[in-house]
């Protein structure tokens, strides 16, 4: 064989799934356009819809897990998969094959260790509120910086190993880049991933319990960095910038104080396993 296929596959892409047979062909079908390229794994986990059966479709491989575990989910298929580097993609985002490629050839030896590309989150069909709430959210420095919250990553064969060594966490996108010391990530601007919103402030708030419930364990973990948290300075600051999100912060602040109480239940009781799920983002 000759040509670019030569090197085919260019990285190892694996995709954690849990009740996604609404969204997981749209993002297929953009990964499989052109067969070898990547080696593709879903890692179905505790489905009880045709998830599994909507990705045995395609040309990837496969894995039927009972346990609603996305931690277990990502460990199972990184010990099938054979490739570096690896990319790690959430279910329900929309990126082209094009953008993993370039995201796999960020990271590496002389380059980035882990890589996340540029974040773009669409407002149709959310509500006012929600909306208000995100624009806050999307403003705020750690949110323009960090690589969580993008739904998908990739990481360089050294990154990987230093991934595996890392304790089961249910922030697991915040814990893997808080891994990485700043010089060692990268935001790939010129590749694009799609996450979509929740569409209400039901939904959000449950987004939110969850949030809070990894950002406390991965604290107790001593997991969590000063430049993973937001503190009421950095919203000063957004307002300061951006004086037209004003009449937004309350709002911004009310769906977390919601998501914290939320949350408080599940913190007493040391459950961070529980996954409150956002339903109206997957459309």
């Amino acid at each position: 064989m000759s040509g670019p296929e030569a090197q085919w596959p260019v990285a190892s892409v694996i995709i954690p799934a849990h009740d996604e047979e609404r969204t997981i062909g749209r993002l297929l079908d953009a990964l499989c356009a052109e067969p070898g390229r990547f080696e593709t794994v879903v890692a179905c986990n505790g489905c009880t819809d045709e998830t599994a059966r909507v990705a045995a479709r395609y040309p990837v491989t496969v894995l039927d897990l009972a346990e609603a575990s996305k931690a277990r989910a990502l460990r199972a298929a990184d010990q099938v998969a054979r490739t570096f580097p690896r990319v790690y993609l959430d279910a329900d985002v929309e990126i082209t094959a094009d953008g993993v490629a370039r995201l796999a050839t960020a990271v590496g030896p002389g380059s980035a260790a882990v890589a996340a590309p540029r974040r773009t989150m669409p407002r149709t069909g959310v509500t006012l509120l929600a909306r208000w709430y995100y624009d806050v959210w999307e403003a705020l420095p750690t949110v323009r910086s960090g690589l969580f919250g993008r739904g998908a990553l990739a990481v360089s064969e050294d990154g990987a190993r230093r991934v595996g060594a890392l304790p089961e966490m249910m922030a697991d996108d915040l814990v893997l880049s808080e891994a990485f010391a700043p010089a060692e990530r990268a935001v790939v601007q010129d590749v694009a991933v799609v996450v979509h919103p929740a569409r209400t402030v039901r939904d959000l708030v449950r987004r939110r319990a969850r949030v809070t419930t990894g950002n406390v364990q991965a604290d107790r973990a001593g997991l969590r960095g000063a430049e993973a948290r937001t503190s009421l300075g950095d919203l000063w600051r957004v307002v300061r910038e951006r004086p037209g999100l004003a009449p937004r912060v309350p709002v911004f602040l009310g769906v977390v104080l919601a998501g914290r109480a939320r949350a408080r239940a599940a913190v007493r009781a040391g459950d961070f396993t529980t996954w409150e799920r956002d339903t109206s983002s997957r459309v």
